[in-house]
């Protein structure tokens, strides 16, 4: 099967002076959900570009373990960490505060968020709740042809990798940028902008993410089969859309997002497995308490 384009726009144009600016797409591209999976992730392209980079950067250092849970952060240390001003730090914490990865202290000042497994179970059945709605949606609107024809050249790459026996580093990762690609699609069969907006804000968090703990399972004795128990879920899904049984596909991305969980009770139970999990180091298990 061919690749499919989804989009022939390119949001960004330069502004007078040079600079590069977002720009509006015609209104005849903007109303078509094929539009939506080009751009519906990029969070960040509106704000100024020392703010974005403090963002990042601080993101980075929070998920990587290097920031500590519960670290507290002020903006004159971040902003000589990061060699930036204090006016983008102020706005790189406020934005990680309304992620959820830090929180404010009375009196002045963020430390770093820490996440109980509870919480990391209620981001999961959050998560499942909201692609439960959009895999109805879907089913109810009815999808077009081309995102559903998008939706099956996914399924048989990941079909090309469980034909192997032994499922490698490498396979896990391309797995993972193939599954990722899978639920953002379904978002965008959801025609649904406000649906959108909360996947995006709810999968900031790592570990809420759809391939949140897969890497957990890269040295798992039973990785191949918890990749085939995926697989068979996004089949079953997208039947259920085709046939526009929009009950049935709720009901099916639901359950589908509890295997997070299984994947979760596996990397809470292995030093070596949360290690590999971005964002791992927020977790606090029951040995920390």
């Amino acid at each position: 099967m061919q690749p499919i384009i989804f989009c022939d726009w390119i949001p960004f144009a330069p502004a007078a002076g040079g600079a590069g600016r977002p720009a509006a797409a015609p209104a005849s591209i903007r109303s078509r959900p094929e539009f939506h999976f080009m751009v519906m992730t990029d969070s960040t392209q509106t704000l100024p570009s020392q703010t974005t980079r403090a963002l990042l950067e601080l993101r980075n250092l929070i998920l990587n373990g290097e920031l500590a849970s519960e670290e507290r952060l002020s903006e004159l240390t971040v902003a000589a960490r990061l060699n930036v001003s204090r006016t983008p730090v102020r706005a790189a914490l406020q934005r990680l505060a309304e992620e959820g990865l830090l929180e404010e202290i009375v009196g002045g000042g963020y430390a770093v968020k820490t996440f109980t497994e509870r919480d990391v179970q209620d981001a999961i059945e959050l998560r499942g709740t909201i692609e439960g709605m959009t895999a109805r949606f879907a089913a109810e609107r009815g999808a077009s042809p081309m995102l559903l024809a998008k939706a099956h050249e996914l399924i048989d790459a990941v079909d090309e990798i469980l034909r192997q026996e032994e499922v490698s580093e490498e396979d896990f990762e391309r797995y993972i940028q193939i599954n990722e690609q899978f639920h953002k699609l379904l978002i965008v069969m959801s025609d649904s902008e406000l649906l959108a907006r909360e996947f995006n804000r709810m999968t900031r968090l790592p570990f809420a993410s759809p391939s949140g703990f897969v890497k957990a399972q890269v040295r798992a004795p039973h990785a191949h089969l918890i990749l085939t128990l995926a697989q068979e879920g996004h089949r079953a899904v997208i039947e259920a859309i085709e046939l526009r049984q929009g009950q049935r596909a709720e009901a099916l991305m639901r359950e589908h997002a509890r295997l997070a969980l299984r994947n979760l009770r596996y990397a809470l139970a292995d030093a070596k497995a949360i290690k590999r999990i971005h964002g791992g180091a927020l977790i606090r298990t029951v040995v920390d308490i």
